[in-house]
């Protein structure tokens, strides 16, 4: 890859669309790159879809940028699985599930939501369970050359990471458990600024420990000049350090054209410049 490249979030984006209509859709958009949270209601779900899901990704002719490992019922409040004894076996039958379509779409970022805290068993105790399935995780995705990632969330009251800090303990602890040196810190910069985390601290004091980068403007989670975080000079400090991964575009489209404040020569491979994120939405011809 030369130069950092926008990734659509297809979960996220082009919800008008089924799931398998989506990949073609940012294509026609102008974007090489797409990410996905969990596309299947069920953790392990039957080889048809899994091979559907596999052949809309190739027939688009996009990269699959990134995939969320199963984290649960979403828009049941569930924010991952990790934490929760009773669901390990299922988080790790997944985990090979994740890995398969990863290794055939050439994906090398899977992303691990750590988990809702669970009333009646001890935080030591979830954290202690979570980190044995992200080395498990680690171990399974580093057959492939792939990076476990982990972010904080925002939104989300009983979820323990809300900071780049957090997480970045989190992943210390496991490499400390089981040597795993995969796994790497997702940079959701909306969700940091909604957290009241340092965003441009956290910049600089981890760029060297990033996997993958998502953004989006707040309030409202919109795009980028629809609100008031500061996205070109966040990807500024991440560019001028070389930063060649993915920015996932993880935001909710608030206007019929959702990518009108970024010119389509921009959606390519390589294409991000930090002046289309300056640029107010509605002053940018297109």
């Amino acid at each position: 890859m030369v130069g950092a490249t926008y990734a659509v979030n297809c979960s996220i984006l082009f919800t008008d669309l089924p799931v398998l209509d989506r990949p073609g859709a940012a294509r026609a958009a102008g974007f090489e790159a797409v990410e996905f949270w969990w596309p299947f209601a069920e953790a392990t779900p039957p080889e048809p879809d899994v091979k559907a899901f596999v052949r809309a990704i190739e027939q688009a002719g996009v990269q699959l940028s990134g995939l969320n490992f199963f984290a649960g019922n979403m828009a049941g409040s569930d924010r991952g699985i990790l934490l929760d004894p009773t669901l390990t076996t299922q988080f790790r039958d997944n985990v090979h599930v994740a890995i398969d379509i990863a290794e055939r779409l050439g994906t090398r970022a899977l992303n691990a939501l750590y988990g809702n805290r669970i009333d009646g068993i001890a935080a030591a105790v979830q954290d202690e369970v979570a980190a044995k399935n992200l080395g498990y995780a680690a171990q399974a995705a580093e057959r492939i050359g792939a990076t476990v990632l982990i972010e904080a969330v925002s939104g989300a009251p009983r979820y323990p990471l809300e900071t780049a800090a957090d997480a970045i303990r989190v992943i210390d602890r496991v490499r400390a458990q089981s040597g795993a040196t995969n796994l790497r810190l997702l940079a959701d910069v909306y969700h940091l600024y909604v957290n009241d985390d340092d965003v441009t601290e956290a910049l600089l004091s981890n760029y060297e420990r990033f996997g993958h980068v998502q953004v989006a403007d707040a309030p409202g989670r919109g795009e980028p000049g629809t609100g008031e975080v500061p996205l070109g000079d966040y990807l500024a400090i991440l560019l001028e350090r070389d930063y060649s991964g993915y920015i996932g575009l993880e935001y909710r489209a608030s206007r019929p054209d959702t990518f009108d404040w970024l010119p389509r020569d921009e959606r390519g491979r390589g294409g991000v410049n930090v002046e289309s994120l300056r640029t107010p939405t509605g002053t940018r011809n297109q």
